[in-house]
């Protein structure tokens, strides 16, 4: 039997199959795609995704096909520096297109042994108290222990479960796609910063070797059905409705539209089957932070299931995948539902907009927002405590090294500046690190598989009352 069947081979399905496969799980993906996707729908990793990607060892791959940026202007795109404060050794947004992220997340995938199987949808799922069976398109079956529905917006598995999506449906849709112009370069970006005075949902921009062209403006009206893509010339009749030109649009290399529907699964969880990414939540793109929400979906999910198939996960940590992340898509969804509406041309968001822009000269409001973006100011409610205590904690450096490099096998961590503490009884599970660092105001921390602080102290019973709470019995 294998031990978990991913639906759905994108950044989510195959950062999940990552996290499980550090823990020697046997992952069967299964992408109904038959080939891997050329959509450039996400154009970037935001600061928490960043240091998943250093906690795994990743980061330098992402590094060479990527570019930093410097952070602010994110929040519905009302242009700020970034907080001076923000805490985080990685103060950057990482521009790389999502075929490139799918890619290198697959490749690692597959050579820690994760198994993907393209070509093959879906269909049916049917569980016991044994597993789940998968019914797939071509008439094969597949059986696991558990089910993982990374499966986008219109998931198939969340559909078969039955769990509620509410929400709010779109209204309002945006053309995307890429394609070649042949309006000048200096005219084509004056034209575009004075359109995107009053329209913020829309832009021209080069990508690339600067031949194609990345292009984003307001659909007419709402579509039928989204999955069908939109014409070139229903492209250039928005062109001109907006810009006054078409800027001599041709050849497109893909098209396509979305729509601001705001939906979140009322269940992260049913018996054996889960579901994470867009399966499990959907919003405006604005900030960009869907693939980086599903990402760090899967960093909180994987070494929760990877504990309870090996047998040591205590009672309940499974649940803790929804009780943590549900109320963080459910802040995302919040934000973009405001930042929608401060995109809006109308006079009252505008005016909302100009009064938000003052307010964020504030530091205070400028790093609240920029956090908000950035997902490093989520803590999770692991009770009362020290202020770090359910945060994560950034890349602090040690006298010998670094914290995130001492993370890479995804495993706990007792980072132990006392020299006095033990983790004997957990030492498959967690690893002891004596050492110190100037930066970190507290005796000791234990660290959870996906960075959060779950304990802080200097007390051996009450690491092992945390210790056992997180990773379950001694052996």
């Amino acid at each position: 039997m294998i031990d978990v069947v991913i639906a759905g081979g994108g950044p989510t399905g195959m950062m999940l199959a990552c996290e499980l496969r550090l823990h020697g799980v046997r992952v069967v993906v299964v992408e109904k795609d038959p080939t891997p996707g050329t959509f450039v729908r996400s154009l970037g990793l935001h600061v928490r995704s960043i240091e998943v990607m250093d906690q795994r060892g990743l980061l330098q791959r992402f590094l060479e096909h990527g570019t930093r940026h410097p952070l602010g202007g994110f929040f519905a795109a009302i242009a700020k520096p970034a907080p001076e404060d923000l805490d985080t050794a990685h103060p950057y947004v990482l521009a790389i297109p999502q075929p490139t992220t799918d890619r290198l997340l697959t490749d690692r995938a597959t050579e820690l042994g994760a198994e993907l199987q393209r070509g093959r949808e879906l269909v049916g799922l049917s569980q016991d108290d044994d597993g789940v069976t998968v019914e797939l398109a071509d008439g094969g079956q597949l059986r696991a222990r558990y089910l993982v529905g990374c499966d986008g917006g219109r998931s198939t598995v969340r559909k078969l479960l039955g769990v509620a999506f509410p929400g709010e449906p779109s209204r309002v849709d945006t053309l995307l796609g890429e394609m070649e112009v042949t309006t000048p370069p200096e005219t084509l970006a004056a034209i575009v910063a004075e359109v995107r005075e009053t329209q913020k949902r829309f832009g021209v921009g080069p990508i690339g070797d600067g031949t194609v062209h990345r292009v984003v403006v307001p659909a007419a009206a709402v579509a039928d059905d989204r999955a069908t893509p939109p014409t070139m010339d229903e492209f250039r009749r928005q062109l001109r409705a907006v810009a006054g030109t078409d800027f001599g649009a041709h050849s497109p290399r893909w098209l396509s539209r979305f729509g601001d529907a705001t939906r979140l699964a009322e269940r992260y969880r049913v018996g054996r089957v889960l579901l994470a990414g867009d399966a499990a939540h959907i919003h405006p793109p604005v900030g960009g932070q869907g693939l980086n929400l599903g990402i760090q979906d899967a960093a909180n999910l994987g070494w929760k299931l990877a504990a309870q198939i090996a047998g040591w996960a205590p009672e309940g940590l499974l649940d803790t995948y929804h009780s943590e992340r549900h109320p963080v898509a459910a802040d995302v969804l919040d934000n973009t539902r405001a930042q929608m509406q401060l995109l809006s041309p109308e006079p009252g968001p505008q005016a909302v907009r100009r009064l938000l822009s003052e307010l964020m000269d504030l530091p205070e409001v400028n790093r609240r927002l920029t956090e908000k973006i950035t997902a490093t100011a989520i803590r999770y409610d692991l009770g009362d405590g020290h202020p770090l205590l359910g945060t994560r904690l950034r890349d602090v450096p040690l006298k010998r090294g670094r914290l995130y490099e001492l993370m890479h096998r995804g495993r706990g961590l007792l980072l132990d500046q006392t020299a006095t503490l033990s983790t004997a009884g957990w030492s498959d599970r967690v690893d002891h690190v004596v050492d110190a660092s100037e930066e970190l105001d507290a005796p000791a921390v234990l660290l959870r598989p996906d960075g959060h602080v779950a304990w802080i102290g200097e007390d051996q019973d009450d690491l092992h009352t945390h210790l056992s709470r997180w990773f379950g019995t001694a052996h």
